[in-house]
């Protein structure tokens, strides 16, 4: 019998009550969290927080130590890791790395490079794309698994400023098109307001999470990033457009999110 389909709102993962410990150090302590279809959200915290073993352990890569990780049946993840180590002098293209990953078939590749802006580097040496080429085929690469649940590791790790609006606009259009859910990673205070719609601060803990707008003004929050979080507050932004691969300015057809679309801008 097949699946029924995802609807948008319903729950695809959830995060109970897990803690995570190595040796005596304590990683994860009694951390919740829910993931739903058509929803973003987005997980920050300093380095050292646990940010990266809460990936893991959710993705099945790391035993919790306690808690539980309830997933949706037959739950499909497409994952994009923060480093992707591979020999410099491995005589590899871009599209060669994605047959890599399973998709054997060169208009799979194709289509999935064209959906992140990316068809024109399917031939391109691996080593030699760009910041912002290596992240859009990476993403193509969690998209070749049509998951239901995507879960990006700094996506924006060697990217420029233009480039990081581009992607998250990017991000935004697929969470739209597919329904999928997506939990973001990521230490960047300044856009990752934009482009979400739930924040969760970790500190080993859940420190605080919610709305941008009221994750900014919780003590908590204040507390963790100093005199950095005073620079930034967020605002509201009608957002009725998007940019294409080339920068083009596209209609974007008005969704509640959209209608209650979170900007940050400097204070």
């Amino acid at each position: 019998m097949a699946e029924a389909p995802i609807q948008a709102g319903q729950v695809l993962l959830e995060v109970v009550g897990v803690s995570a410990r190595f040796g005596r150090h304590e990683v994860l302590n009694h951390v919740d969290l829910t993931l739903k279809a058509g929803r973003i959200v987005t997980l920050i915290g300093p380095n050292g927080s646990g940010k990266t073993t809460l990936v893991r352990v959710l993705l099945g890569l790391e035993t919790a130590t306690e808690g539980s990780i309830i997933r949706r049946a037959g739950l499909r993840i497409g994952y994009m890791p923060q480093h992707m180590p591979l020999d410099p002098v491995l005589p590899l293209s871009a599209g060669r790395f994605l047959a890599l990953a399973g998709a054997d078939e060169r208009a799979a590749i194709s289509r999935s490079l064209a959906e992140v802006g990316a068809a024109g580097v399917i031939d391109s040496p691996f080593h030699g794309l760009s910041g912002g080429e290596l992240q859009r085929v990476l993403l193509a690469r969690a998209l070749l698994r049509n998951p239901d649940l995507l879960v990006l590791d700094e996506p924006l790790r060697g990217v420029d400023v233009t480039g990081q609006v581009e992607l998250y606009d990017l991000i935004n259009r697929i969470r739209r098109t597919r329904g999928c859910g997506v939990l973001m990673v990521s230490h960047d205070l300044h856009l990752v307001m934009a482009a979400t719609d739930e924040v969760v601060c970790l500190n080993h803990h859940v420190c605080c999470a919610g709305r941008p707008e009221a994750v900014t003004t919780h003590p908590e929050y204040l507390a963790l990033f100093g005199p950095a979080a005073d620079r930034f507050a967020v605002y509201t932004h009608r957002h009725d457009h998007e940019h294409g691969p080339a920068g083009d300015v596209l209609p974007l057809a008005e969704t509640e999110t959209d209608r209650d679309h979170s900007r940050t801008g400097t204070a």
